[in-house]
Formats: C-alpha cells, sequence, structure tokens
C-alpha cells in the first residue's frame, strides 16, 4: 500500500485525504466548477454518487499504485454499503482542480 502523503499528484493527494478523512467540504474544494464523474463507464451526477458513496457510507481508499504521474490508482475501497472492492480511479487535473473523475472495479 502507498501512504496517501506519498501520493506524487498533490491535488489527487489532497482529494483522497478528504475522502479518508469523511471531509465532503474540503473534497468539494478539491472539484472544478461543473465537474464530471462516472462509475464503471456510466455518466453518474457527481454530487448524488459521491454522497451515497463516499460520504454518508464512510468510503475509504487505501492506495495499491499509482500511474500517470499519480492521476491514476488502483485502491481497496471500502464502504458501509459495499464492503471492500478493488477499484481504479482516474483522475483529469486543469490547475490546481480535478474536473472530471472515473471510478470502476479493477
Amino acid at each position: 500500500m502507498i501512504d496517501v502523503e506519498q501520493l506524487s499528484d498533490p491535488v489527487v493527494r489532497t482529494s483522497v485525504t478528504a475522502i479518508n478523512a469523511g471531509d465532503r467540504a474540503a473534497f468539494f474544494a478539491t472539484l472544478a466548477s461543473g465537474a464530471t464523474m462516472a462509475d464503471d463507464g456510466t455518466e453518474r451526477d457527481l454530487e448524488e454518487w459521491v454522497d451515497r458513496e463516499i460520504f454518508s457510507a464512510n468510503g475509504h481508499m487505501e492506495v495499491e499504485s499509482e500511474g500517470d504521474e499519480g492521476r491514476s490508482l488502483v485502491v481497496q475501497y471500502s464502504n458501509s454499503t459495499w464492503g471492500a472492492m478493488r477499484t481504479t480511479w482516474s483522475f483529469a487535473v486543469d490547475g490546481d482542480r480535478i474536473s472530471r473523475f472515473e471510478t470502476g472495479q479493477a
């Protein structure tokens, strides 16, 4: 596992730290206005998905590996709804904000 503090991309690092801390406001502060996301290839309403799958379900990421200069992660993701699963997360970063992320089962 990679310690979150060791993640290469500072914006992704801040986002993962916010998720693991259950800090919704800090997570949304990492997102660009109009940010989008997809889950298993399906476009989702970002705010609704994040609240359901992360913040109301105690989501937590343990990073196995990273690529693409820290913008692509393989993660052991767990939450109180689905339990633990191996997932991929990829982030499009524009300046100091995430403009899009995609996640899905690895």
